[in-house]
């Protein structure tokens, strides 16, 4: 039983990990977005120099960063709930909220965005869509999967932190899970 435990525990953390990527690599888009917004502003007000393209990519950029913040956020437990009601609960009840809003809510709705998302990129990639704006980006799928992408590596941390929970919870009991 403990082996099972600790595989389980183990994977978790290697989900943990993946995510922690995920998340240095929406924090160095957040950089190239700040430096990209300086240089598209001075080339636009200073040189009276506008492109299209960059513009395109500051928002792919953005796009990149919120979407890779996700699971993040939910690994660091900065996502959105009502802490006000969540402060007051025994550490017990919080894992069995925290496991049932996993089971319930971010595993099916993570699930819904990638069923409903599948055809969009797939679409998106046969016809290589491209932006519709004269001197925009090409290829647009790809910043279309990150749809997928995010929200795989979302419903990845809802099993991790479902797994912790089962895991604290089984030791506020006083034994293992």
């Amino acid at each position: 039983m403990r082996r099972r435990e600790n595989l389980w525990i183990r994977i978790s953390y290697a989900i943990d990990e993946i995510n922690k990527w995920a998340g240095a690599t929406g924090a160095f888009a957040s950089i190239l977005l700040a430096l990209l917004i300086v240089y598209d502003a001075s080339m636009r007000y200073i040189f009276h120099e506008g492109s299209v393209a960059l513009q395109e990519l500051e928002w792919h950029l953005f796009d990149i960063l919120f979407l890779l913040g996700l699971a993040y956020a939910l690994k660091h437990d900065k996502h959105v709930r009502v802490d006000i009601l969540y402060t007051r609960f025994s550490q017990r009840f919080k894992e069995i909220v925290r496991i049932l809003t996993m089971l319930l809510f971010v595993i099916p709705l993570g699930l819904l965005v990638v069923w409903y998302s599948w055809d969009f990129v797939l679409q998106s990639f046969i016809q290589h869509e491209g932006s519709p704006d004269p001197g925009g980006l090409c290829c647009r799928y790809v910043i279309k999967s990150f749809v997928i992408l995010a929200f795989l590596l979302l419903i990845l941390q809802a099993l991790s932190e479902t797994v912790k929970a089962f895991y604290r919870l089984g030791e506020l009991e006083g034994g293992g899970v």
